[in-house]
């Protein structure tokens, strides 16, 4: 069990913040609430909380405008929003948002979320620059993949994809990100890029693999994550 943390809870709708606080105390986390935007920045500077669980649907302001002030302020942001749409999970995911939750939601998923959100906000940024999923091991710094500790030999954007992506484990990187980020600007649109060294990726880290989830996760429309555990 990952060690208790405060936690933020900024939602007008006092049953779903009744569940979030009953799921998020059981697991041993210090939980304090907000119903607005303008209660939500009193506590952020008053508290300090390392995650913040936000809905966008606040009456005095769009939860979309606190993401960067949140994430500015250090703390991890997941968005717990009935709002549904493509684009409003882009637009959370770019403006810096961890992740982002749907309603109606399974209080263990939401769990699930903030555990890893909180391993990615704790870890030291330059203390590790091995990231492990099964028996696959990224090296950062020196740019070596292995599976099995046997070296793999991954195309450089296929390298590039996957680096991207373990040095933000856990986290979804929209297509919009990864595209600018690896191809340069004026690619956003070029998700087919994506497809394709991701599908090299999985070819190669993954054989044995059927019937296991992939590592390397596609969320539909949005982008990519690397779940790491």
């Amino acid at each position: 069990m990952s060690a208790p943390s405060r936690i933020l809870i900024v939602e007008d709708e006092a049953p779903i913040r009744a569940l979030l606080r009953a799921a998020l105390e059981s697991a041993g986390h210090v939980v304090s609430e907000a119903v607005d935007a303008g209660g939500a920045l009193a506590a952020l500077h008053a508290e300090a909380p390392a995650l913040v669980l936000l809905d966008l649907g606040l009456p005095d302001r769009d939860g979309l405008e606190l993401v960067p002030l949140l994430r500015g302020a250090g703390a991890a942001v997941i968005v717990v929003s009935a709002r549904d749409a493509t684009r409003q999970k882009v637009a959370a995911l770019d403006l810096g948002a961890d992740d982002y939750v749907v309603k109606p939601f399974d209080a263990e998923e939401v769990l699930a979320r903030v555990r890893t959100a909180l391993r990615r906000r704790a870890a030291p940024t330059a203390a590790s620059p091995v990231v492990r999923f099964g028996d696959v091991a990224v090296d950062l710094v020196t740019r070596q993949v292995t599976r099995a500790d046997a070296e793999v030999h991954l195309a450089p954007k296929e390298y590039a994809l996957l680096a991207e992506l373990a040095a933000h484990a856990g986290k979804v990187l929209t297509h919009a990100h990864l595209l600018r980020s690896i191809w340069g600007p004026g690619h956003e649109g070029d998700v087919e890029y994506l497809r394709v060294a991701a599908r090299g990726i999985r070819r190669k880290l993954e054989q044995g693999g059927r019937g296991k989830p992939s590592a390397l996760r596609s969320e539909p429309g949005i982008g990519y994550r690397l779940v790491t555990s």
